[in-house]
């Protein structure tokens, strides 16, 4: 059996590679992106390592030569990259791919996130091809929260239109986790999971635990959508970039992110980690810098 990976010079992709080659002989895992020479350290080690583009469809049969299952991270680009899954996963089929693994987000046909459209599109795309499929609805990274808490100590205020809406925050390093279980393991076609973290968190949570880790109380504050949209911008994010933030922001608010699942544990063999031990971690690691 051989694995391939899409997108693995990226975050995600680089922590799936390390969690395959403890499974698998470096020979068994085929790594894809659009810059070979930022895995040359793999390279060094057996693995193969390939230039495959999205944008370029002519690159990506060969890419995927030897493969029998592939995880297509998906792309970063909202607006294009439902023509370039779709790609990758018709050149993954002529290669001889027989299932592939994506990574999408929790219900997303109606969902408002600004990801959401792209994400079912793609998964129409996998059910269509006549593939073997597996979707991992991976939940928001607890990881982004990092920053989110920080500046709430640093303030003494969270500002947010969520009003109650929660989120199952999940960490990269489960999603990841999840995604090399999925890979090596039989049993998964034709299934969606929900990659959640331990629970749902809501503001007033967040903000308890910022007042917590930084020993000051912390402020719920809430706005507007126009408002929050605004002072994004204010405080130097791109409009198009502030508009995204509060799609997620919104499907919070609507209940797309709430929903809690076992799938990381049930896949993994591990309980899921927590948003605060991932914020925890993240302070710890900055401290000791």
């Amino acid at each position: 059996m051989a694995v391939a990976v899409t997108g693995a010079s990226g975050h995600l992709g680089r922590k799936v590679a390390d969690l395959l080659l403890e499974q698998l002989d470096p020979s068994q895992l085929i790594l894809l992106t659009r810059t070979p020479d930022a895995l040359a350290s793999y390279a060094e080690r057996g693995i193969v390592v390939r230039r495959a583009d999205f944008d370029e469809p002519a690159t990506l049969v060969e890419a995927f030569s030897g493969a029998d299952r592939a995880l297509l991270i998906s792309a970063l680009d909202f607006e294009r990259r439902t023509g370039q899954h779709r790609a990758a996963i018709e050149a993954a089929k002529t290669a001889g791919v027989r299932r592939v693994v994506y990574t999408s987000i929790p219900e997303p046909q109606g969902n408002p996130a600004a990801a959401s459209p792209s994400h079912y599109a793609t998964e129409l795309g996998a059910r269509e091809s006549g593939l073997a499929w597996t979707f991992l609805r991976n939940n928001l990274y607890a990881d982004f929260q990092v920053p989110v808490v920080a500046q709430a100590i640093a303030s003494g205020q969270l500002v947010t239109s969520a009003c109650d809406g929660r989120v199952a925050y999940v960490s990269r390093d489960d999603c990841a986790a999840a995604a090399a279980a999925v890979l090596v393991q039989n049993g998964h076609e034709r299934k969606a999971y929900d990659i959640t973290g331990p629970q749902a968190i809501g503001p007033q949570n967040v903000a308890a635990l910022a007042a917590e880790l930084g020993g000051r109380p912390v402020e719920v504050v809430p706005v507007d959508d126009h408002a929050l949209v605004a002072g994004m911008i204010e405080n130097g994010v791109p409009d198009a970039v502030a508009r995204i933030l509060l799609s997620f922001v919104v499907a919070a608010r609507e209940g797309f992110l709430d929903s809690v699942s076992s799938a990381v544990e049930d896949l993994t063999g591990k309980s899921p980690t927590s948003l605060r031990d991932v914020v925890t971690a993240a302070r710890q690691d900055a401290a000791s810098m």
